[in-house]
């Protein structure tokens, strides 16, 4: 749930496509703004708006500016994260579009994704049965599982979304840290591929 993610959302899928059947592609949730209870203050809407402006012009992302982020707007990324991790545990291949759906519904739409109703829509519109999503959504688990995402992009000292980062047996090795395009991502992925073989380490 961060503007530059949702303007990498082409690169990702880029990637997911041309490299799926040979590398394993897991989404980690970074919880930007997760917990977040005060409502947006107006100079943070203005420094956000400001970034999705950039996004726009650099990706050509949809963004809907006219009325987002309205007043008393509490922007807590944790519901919208625990969405993406419930499709994950109840079947991982509607991760990623699950991802997509709610990226596009807040940007695009000015769907409040902060809101569970409008998450389960967004979950049904990806092939979900409404209460199969809203039980696993409510769960201790979906919760506990979201706050390990958090505590994990910790770990890996993530700097900036998006952020993409590879693992082999040698370890994690950073590929790219904030927005890149699809023909640097590319290059680094397939440097770091190139080198994990000519380690035995793949």
């Amino acid at each position: 749930m961060c503007s530059w993610c949702w303007g990498f959302s082409p690169v990702i899928e880029a990637i997911r496509h041309e490299y799926g059947e040979r590398l394993a592609i897991r989404l980690v949730v970074g919880g930007l703004r997760s917990g977040t209870t005060e409502p947006l203050a107006p100079e943070k809407r203005a420094e956000i708006l400001h970034h999705w402006h950039s996004v726009q012009q650099m990706t050509g992302q949809s963004f809907k500016f006219e009325g987002a982020l309205p007043q008393g707007f509490i922007y807590d990324t944790e519901p919208a994260c625990r969405a993406v991790v419930s499709a994950s545990l109840i079947d991982s291949s509607y991760t990623f579009p699950l991802l997509v759906a709610v990226q596009y519904a807040f940007y695009a739409e000015q769907a409040d994704v902060t809101q569970v109703e409008v998450l389960i829509q967004l979950a049904v519109s990806v092939g979900f049965p409404a209460a199969q999503f809203s039980q696993v959504f409510a769960s201790d688990a979906a919760k506990q599982v979201t706050q390990q995402h958090f505590r994990q992009a910790i770990q890996w000292r993530v700097r900036g979304f998006p952020t993409v980062i590879g693992e082999d047996a040698v370890g994690f090795h950073l590929l790219t840290n904030g927005y890149c395009t699809i023909e640097t991502l590319r290059q680094h992925i397939d440097t770091w591929v190139l080198n994990t073989r000519s380690l035995g380490a793949e």
